[in-house]
Order: structure tokens, then sequence, then C-alpha cells
């Protein structure tokens, strides 16, 4: 059987990602109920990590420990990826002596190389192009409290990142409309495209974009790496706010998410991460539910 990876939404059927997410919400109340399936005896997985992380590591340890496996980190600092070895290497190496590598790093090619060369399951954990994990966390949040999402409408407010792409990805995986505000020269990438986007509208305008939206997401206006456009940045951005007032503007039932980490006051205001509408903690927890879904998908039930 050929190996499956993971590193966009779209490397799943749209069946596949809502037979995960209706799996993690029967783990999650499994463990809710004491109950903690060895789905991952003797098996081991590799976290390569070259961005800093606390949600992506955790859960990913978290999940293979409760699942009688376990995870190995390894930074630049621990491997020889950090002094210069070929990532398919790399890759060949660690996947003889793993079941699944965790790929959290810069360029998303690098993610796509370490695949090519895998013999095992290769998941991405986070690149400067993509973000999926977090995405199959949103819609099991979405699912939970509000069912499902097909014939939503979404609104993503603020910068065309990688959170972004993953969520243009969703809106043609999940059957939700999307609607897309990021200021000017701020768009995202068209690396999302990946089969068209007649369910999404972009524009400049957060006001226009969130009326009617059933979901509000946003997420920080400077991610890892763009550290020195900082200040710039808040410049730009600061009409991309979601705070009270703009959400005043969507479904009345609306819900807020934002993937963390998140600096109140900046693209979120302080009191809208608590705000009832608000399901960030929901969010944050279920990535681990959906990890453990997602790795039994490619590991256990595929004979890896």
């Amino acid at each position: 059987m050929s190996v499956r990876h993971f590193l966009t939404l779209l490397d799943l059927s749209p069946d596949e990602l809502n037979a995960v997410i209706r799996r993690a919400s029967e783990l999650k109340n499994l463990r809710n109920a004491g109950q903690r399936p060895l789905i991952f005896r003797n098996r081991v997985l590799a976290m390569v990590f070259a961005k800093s992380s606390t949600r992506t590591r955790m859960s990913f340890e978290t999940a293979m420990i409760e699942g009688g496996g376990g995870a190995i980190f390894l930074s630049p600092r621990d491997t020889q990826l950090g002094r210069g070895e070929p990532i398919a290497d790399s890759a060949r190496v660690l996947s003889r002596m793993c079941d699944a590598i965790m790929v959290r790093t810069f360029s998303h090619r690098d993610i796509e190389e370490f695949a090519e060369h895998s013999r095992v399951p290769v998941i991405n954990g986070l690149s400067d192009s993509f973000h999926p994990l977090q995405i199959l966390a949103d819609m099991q949040t979405y699912f939970e409290h509000r069912g499902d999402i097909a014939g939503r409408k979404v609104a993503w407010v603020g910068d065309g990142n990688n959170m972004c792409n993953s969520y243009i990805n969703a809106a043609q995986q999940f059957g939700f409309s999307l609607s897309v505000a990021t200021p000017a020269g701020y768009e995202p990438s068209s690396l999302a495209a990946g089969g068209g986007l007649a369910s999404i509208e972009l524009s400049n305008d957060p006001r226009e974009a969130v009326k009617g939206a059933d979901l509000v997401v946003t997420d920080v206006w400077a991610s890892m790496g763009q550290e020195q456009e900082s200040t710039r940045r808040h410049e730009i951005f600061r009409e991309f706010q979601v705070n009270s007032d703009l959400l005043r503007k969507a479904h009345p039932d609306v819900l807020f998410m934002h993937c963390l980490p998140a600096h109140r006051g900046e693209e979120v205001s302080a009191e809208l991460i608590d705000h009832p509408d608000s399901v960030v903690w929901d969010e944050a927890e279920n990535r681990l539910h959906a990890q453990k879904a997602l790795l039994e998908m490619l590991v256990c039930r595929s004979g890896n």
C-alpha cells in the first residue's frame, strides 16, 4: 500500500477529512469518559521542529503517549539537519526508524522533500504556506458547537498567510463559502488555489467580509520569521482588528476562532478572546483529538 502524507488539506478527500473529524470527536468523548485507547501501541512519531511551538508539540506528544506509543522531539540543535545534512538523507534515515514524521518548518518545499524521500507518512505541522492541522481542529470545533459547516459562511480577517491559504483549501474541501479581507498587497498566495476559487471572495474591507458570517477567524499580523516587519505591519493592519463591534456585523450565532498564540489588543481585542462567542480554548484542545484521529488514519489503518 502506498504511503499517505498530509501536507495540505487537499491530500485527503472530503469524505476522509470528515471521517477524521468524526473520529476526533469520538476519541475526545472517550477521553472525557476516562478511556484512552492504545491505538499507537509500539508506534513512534519523529517530530522535526525548525519553528518553535506550544500546541503542536504538546498535542502530538500527548497523543502518542496516551495512545501507547512515543514521540521524539528533534530540533536543529539535536540533529544533523542543523549542520547541513540534506533533507532527503534525513528523511531516508528517520523513516527507517519510526512510523510517521511530523515536520514544522519555514519552507513548504522542505516538507514536500521530506515526503518525497520518506517511507512513512509525513505530516505538515506548519509551513510558511499552509497549516492544515489547525484547520482539522477548527472544523471539529465548529461541528461540535454548530454542526456541519457545509453551506455556511466563513470570514477570514487579517494577513493572507499560511492559515488563510489553508482556509481556502478548507472551503473547497468542506463546502463553505469564504470571504477573505486583507490589506492591499497582503492577499493570500496563489499556492492555495488547488482547483478553483468558486466559493472564495477577496476584498480589503473587513466589515463587508464579516457580514452574515457564521465563523470569523483571524491570526497574528506578523508570523514567525516576520518579526522585523512587525512595526510596519501594525500600522497597515490597524483597521483589521477583530473586536466586538466588528463581530456584531456577523450572523447572530457567529463563532470566533484564533489558532493562538494571540496578541491581545492587536489582531483581536482583549475582551473578545474570552467572549462567549469565542471558542479558542476548545479549538486549541481539539488539536490533540484531531491529530490522534489523523495519525490513526495515516499510520494504523494504512498498515504502515
